[in-house]
């Protein structure tokens, strides 16, 4: 069975009035969640720090002291959009221009009800351009009809909101013992999960990089990297490649085909029939392994001496 698509659920970077933060926590429910900033200059440095899928900010927080600031915004990070709400009070004409010249090009006027769902439209299309949601549909549509759980597994690989990082906590999250997830892709000589939580992490990266505003290390902090050395180690790991290489030639798009040539295609007639989180019919529950007393003296004994 192929599941029907999950809610957005994307973050989206804020910075208006008090007044509009509320209306827009209401245009977002199921769909994406409003971090509010309440400076152009704080928002640009929380892109830095983390991936969002679009940047809302009202036209009476730029004046001209923001304007350079939003310029670099829209410089720096090209691949997330940027809208400016028009909201009750009449902002200056030349700060329209001054929006204009910094290169924001999406202008939603709110003060009509019908602002509100254009808002809410427009962010919720952004949203689905996420590299996680297009890989996710681009499964789909190769593996076509598969398991309950074979897409409980590639949604949870591919969450980009709260990612697992390795595969005991990916198995955490799905309800099953790592070593039983692990044997069951061995058995049907699929890649092992490891691989599949690697290369989901890369895509975030490669989609990141495509912003010039983010650095190796901001890249490295975003993706929970314990430092930027970290991650250049995981790109020789699974490429064989530096990070400044991986920068200047892996797309989120070449990204995306790789992940498809590996991960996926060869393996379709696998993944149409894997069960990777279902418990054995008939089988009853394994009883706690229970050690004779003899061997539990000599552990005992072992346990004493190396204390």
């Amino acid at each position: 069975m192929t599941p029907p698509a999950r809610t957005l659920n994307a973050p989206v970077i804020t910075v208006v009035d008090p007044a509009e933060r509320t209306r827009i926590d209401a245009a977002g429910t199921g769909l994406f969640y409003a971090i509010h900033r309440e400076t152009v200059a704080d928002a640009h440095a929380e892109l830095k720090r983390r991936p969002v899928s679009a940047v809302v900010v009202s036209v009476t927080r730029c004046g001209h002291d923001a304007e350079r600031r939003m310029a670099s915004v829209v410089r720096e990070f090209p691949m997330v959009p940027t809208v400016a709400l028009l909201g009750t009070a009449l902002p200056a004409p030349e700060t329209l221009m001054q929006l204009g010249q910094a290169g924001v090009t999406r202008l939603v006027d709110v003060r009509v009800p019908a602002g509100w769902m254009r808002l809410r439209h427009l962010l919720t299309e952004e949203a689905a351009q996420e590299v996680e949601r297009r890989t996710l549909l681009a499964v789909r549509g190769e593996v076509g009809e598969a398991p309950a759980d074979v897409w409980r597994f590639f949604e949870a690989v591919l969450d980009r909101h709260d990612p697992a990082h390795t595969v005991r906590d990916l198995c955490g999250r799905l309800g099953v013992v790592p070593s039983t997830l692990m044997s069951r892709f061995f058995r049907a000589r699929l890649p092992a999960p490891k691989r599949y939580l690697a290369y989901a992490r890369l895509l975030r990266a490669a989609r990141l990089f495509e912003d010039p505003g983010h650095s190796v290390a901001d890249v490295a902090i975003a993706l929970r990297y314990s430092s930027p050395q970290s991650f250049s180690r995981h790109l020789r790991l699974y490429f064989g490649i530096p990070a400044g290489q991986f920068r200047r030639e892996m797309t989120s798009e070449r990204m995306l085909e790789r992940w498809m040539a590996e991960l996926v295609r060869p393996h379709l007639a696998a993944l149409r029939t894997l069960r990777p989180l279902a418990l054995k019919a008939g089988m009853p529950e394994r009883p706690p392994r229970v050690l004779p007393p003899s061997v539990r003296d000599r552990r005992a004994a072992w346990q004493a001496r190396a204390r």
